[in-house]
């Protein structure tokens, strides 16, 4: 199966160890804003993977647990949208492709979700600065994904500068992503908070003002049930969250913020992790090539290829070989100013979660098929 993306790598032993030793804790009501030591592990490991200044985290004013990253991403637009934003219905803008929580917590939120092509003319980047003038005047939120699910795309340093500077000039919560931080094929992409502070302190004092980061160990350590990560950034809006949590979410439990803390001080098993992603990325490169618009992902561990029909060909190598992919149309909206409407709709989606030898043999049956 690489239709999902849940990671099949073992989680780290020590994961198992430190639950058992803090079992007891289930007892035990967890506090909203988590423990100190998961605190400072969260801006302890921000400060060694964005190279950024320990003393501008403030671990109990700018980190806040929370229970996996995607309840947090739906939950924050209640918190961030307001009703009306210049008079009208507020919007929030997203890639497209996207991940498709973004679109929903939209519309709860009241808002007006717009698409913005991420496509491989632009580089997969979606270009929101020349965007019309009233919508950004009308944009509650941008929702932005690097290393981007599903083509894998990195956002360079000045494009992030470039958006952060967009969203204060619009007074836009620019939602960051940062998911896959950890893996990535060759280079660290860069982060949010990081091009945050190559830019001119804002008025308000607040370097992070307008940015929020989300993180998770879903990807990183291999935990997708463990439901676990945290989000950083813009002082006032972490407290909104964190007043809006305290009372319609989920605490994350005190052994479970062990275990996460644990792992959030440990970057040994990442990059064992890590190491792993970048073998199948050769695996792929040797097996498929220069074929289906083939390049290795700058970051996460999806391979967006271009089939020329996503859902036929995902039937196809179902019934053919036995293997399961997801159509890129799926995690797309139609859009009537691109040539293919749907920017995803020559796409399929792969992730290489299984083992090396497993992703051999599926890579080696997709190209069969498709040759």
């Amino acid at each position: 199966m690489m239709s999902i993306g849940e990671p099949q790598h073992a989680f780290p032993q020590f994961v198992s160890d430190v639950l058992r030793a803090h079992e007891k804790d289930y007892g035990k009501y967890p506090p909203i804003i988590g423990t100190t030591p998961f605190r400072d592990a969260a801006a302890g490991w921000l400060a060694r993977r964005y190279n950024l200044p320990p003393e501008v985290l403030e671990p109990d004013a700018r980190i806040l647990p929370v229970n996996g990253t995607r309840e947090a991403l739906f939950n924050l637009a209640l918190v961030a949208c307001p009703t009306e934003k210049a008079s009208k219905q507020p919007a929030v803008l997203m890639p497209n492709p996207f991940y498709q929580c973004y679109a929903s917590a939209a519309i709860a939120a009241g808002a007006e979700p717009h698409y913005i092509a991420a496509t491989a003319e632009n580089g997969f980047l979606p270009d929101f600065e020349t965007l019309d003038s009233d919508l950004l005047a009308r944009t509650a939120m941008i929702y932005f994904c690097s290393p981007a699910n599903p083509q894998g795309t990195v956002a360079p340093l000045d494009y992030l500068k470039r958006l952060i500077s967009l969203a204060r000039e619009h007074d836009i919560t620019l939602v960051i992503d940062e998911c896959y931080a950890d893996i990535y094929d060759r280079d660290e992409p860069p982060g949010g908070l990081q091009a945050a502070l190559e830019l001119a302190v804002p008025k308000s004092g607040d370097v992070f003002e307008n940015i929020i980061v989300f993180h998770s160990l879903s990807k990183r350590s291999n935990l997708p049930g463990l439901r676990t990560g945290f989000c950083a950034g813009d002082k006032a809006l972490i407290n909104r969250f964190r007043a809006f949590r305290n009372i319609a979410a989920p605490q994350t439990p005190l052994p479970v913020l062990a275990a996460a803390t644990a792992c959030w001080n440990d970057d040994a098993h990442s990059a064992e992790n890590r190491a792993r992603y970048q073998v199948k990325n050769d695996i792929a490169e040797r097996i498929i090539g220069n074929r289906y618009g083939f390049y290795r992902p700058a970051g996460g561990f999806f391979l967006w290829l271009d089939v020329g029909d996503g859902v036929a060909v995902t039937k196809q190598l179902w019934a053919d070989a036995g293997l399961k992919v997801l159509p890129g149309g799926y995690l797309a909206r139609d859009d009537a100013t691109l040539p293919d409407g749907n920017p995803g709709a020559r796409f399929i989606r792969l992730a290489l979660v299984q083992d090396e030898k497993t992703v051999e043999e599926a890579l080696t049956r997709l190209t069969n098929v498709l040759s």
